[in-house]
């Protein structure tokens, strides 16, 4: 058990967690991003059929595709992640009425997406990061 618990506090490395978590979200977002771009005549009529109008289709498409470029270089993370919260949090409200559950068409996902991306903007890039590597050059 000892040397299960030893193990255990060698993996503790939260720039590696952040980077993992910069990862995740990066890839998602600019698949979503992609998707939206890739047909946005479709994007602006679904964003249309909400109420939404066409700018509003476009920054959104482009905020994701280009915020998950930024999560995945870890660079104006806490930026990106205040828009893509808001982008997110409006998501939740929008899918409110179905419950929670994913299985559902619930607002689990949009909702994870939201706290993870608070959660980048309250710790940052990280280390293994170009924000980082670019201030080390700088210095």
């Amino acid at each position: 058990m000892k040397q299960l618990h030893t193990f255990i506090h060698r993996l503790h490395n939260p720039d590696v967690g952040m980077l993992l978590i910069r990862i995740a979200l990066g890839v998602v977002f600019i698949h979503a991003g992609w998707l939206k771009v890739a047909d946005i005549n479709a994007t602006v009529t679904a964003f249309g059929s909400m109420g939404f109008n066409a700018f509003l289709a476009y920054f959104v498409s482009y905020a994701e595709l280009l915020g998950g470029v930024a999560f995945l270089l870890g660079i104006f993370v806490r930026y990106v992640g205040i828009v893509i919260a808001v982008i997110m949090l409006v998501a939740t409200k929008l899918l409110f009425a179905n419950g929670f559950g994913l299985m559902n068409g619930g607002y689990e996902y949009p909702f994870i997406l939201m706290l993870i991306s608070i959660a980048v903007v309250t710790l940052g890039s990280g280390k293994y990061s170009l924000a980082c590597m670019l201030k080390k050059k700088k210095k």
